[in-house]
């Protein structure tokens, strides 16, 4: 007889042959099948469900329970059709809300400032590297992960100027164009490295002193180059993020097309393909990243409808 647990193997593997990476849900779903396992429940139930949702001692945050009542949920889903008796929690018990962390939009002297924190790290390899990580995200709003994920083989022929960004969200490729500047300072970068690592066994884009890739979960490094920076955000405000590099970048372009007078729903699936999004939606979103872009999106509308229709 298969097990929960064997199933919930089962599923993932299926989701992921798809191309979903499902790391945050694939988590909460083991943990929810390890409670089911400490109750000896060979069966979903909406009280188990929604018992293990809201068993979070260090956290009574709503959000929270509704997130991991809804990978339940969408587990219950699955199971309901191999076993009648599993019960799917109703879709009004602890509704799912969505909500999205608050960016913080760097400043062009906040740029510079955690660009000399950089330089100050030791040894010199390690500054030149997250200096040509930060520099690289500023200017392409590449995700993280990507620019961690890049080898030397991605940064496509001098006359193409574009990076080869693969494996992305949803097993996804695309081709980001970037500035013969940015190309350069990505070969500077290069000639250094192998200098300080000859021998080096990787084909890793950005390393570190040990000569291995860069890891997306370089956080701790990061949150101590923005205290070095001296950057504060107000009290009860979520610190500042490597992806919030990315919302500037998409911040920033909306702007300037703003500014220049532009067709913006026109160019946002331009965006859109740019940044890898799925859905021309996600880049919506940043319309409401700044209050100046919110300004610029109502004037346009105002001016379109004109100022005194109702």
């Amino acid at each position: 007889m298969t097990t929960i647990r064997e199933h919930a193997e089962q599923y993932l593997a299926m989701r992921r042959a798809l191309g979903f990476k499902l790391t945050t849900f694939g988590g909460r779903l083991f943990g929810f099948v390890t409670y089911l396992e400490t109750q000896q429940l060979n069966v979903i139930t909406t009280e188990a469900a929604l018992a293990w949702a809201t068993g979070t001692p260090r956290s009574t945050d709503e959000v929270t329970w509704s997130r991991r009542l809804m990978t339940a949920r969408i587990f219950a889903r699955h199971m309901a059709v191999l076993d009648p008796a599993t019960e799917i929690p109703p879709a009004d018990v602890l509704p799912h809300h969505y909500r999205r962390v608050t960016p913080h939009l760097y400043t062009d002297a906040e740029l510079a400032a955690l660009l000399s924190a950089a330089d100050d790290l030791r040894p010199p390899l390690r500054a030149l590297t997250w200096r040509t990580l930060l520099g690289l995200l500023a200017v392409t709003g590449l995700r993280t992960g990507e620019a961690c994920r890049l080898d030397d083989a991605d940064i496509e022929p001098d006359d193409t100027l574009a990076l080869a960004v693969r494996d992305s969200k949803f097993g996804k490729h695309r081709q980001v164009p970037i500035h013969p500047s940015t190309a350069a300072a990505l070969r500077d970068y290069q000639r250094a490295r192998d200098r300080a690592l000859p021998a080096a066994d990787t084909s890793a884009l950005l390393v570190t002193t040990r000569g291995t890739r860069l890891d997306a979960n370089i956080s701790h490094t990061f949150a101590a180059l923005v205290q070095s920076a001296g950057i504060t955000v107000p009290a009860g405000q979520r610190p500042p993020r490597l992806a919030d590099f990315r919302h500037c970048f998409a911040t920033a372009t909306l702007l300037d097309w703003y500014r220049d007078g532009a067709d913006v729903p026109a160019r946002i699936p331009r965006l859109s393909t740019y940044l890898g999004h799925v859905d021309p939606k996600s880049t919506y979103w940043y319309l409401t990243g700044t209050p100046e872009l919110l300004a610029l999106a109502a004037a346009r509308i105002e001016h379109a409808f004109g100022a005194g229709h109702d």
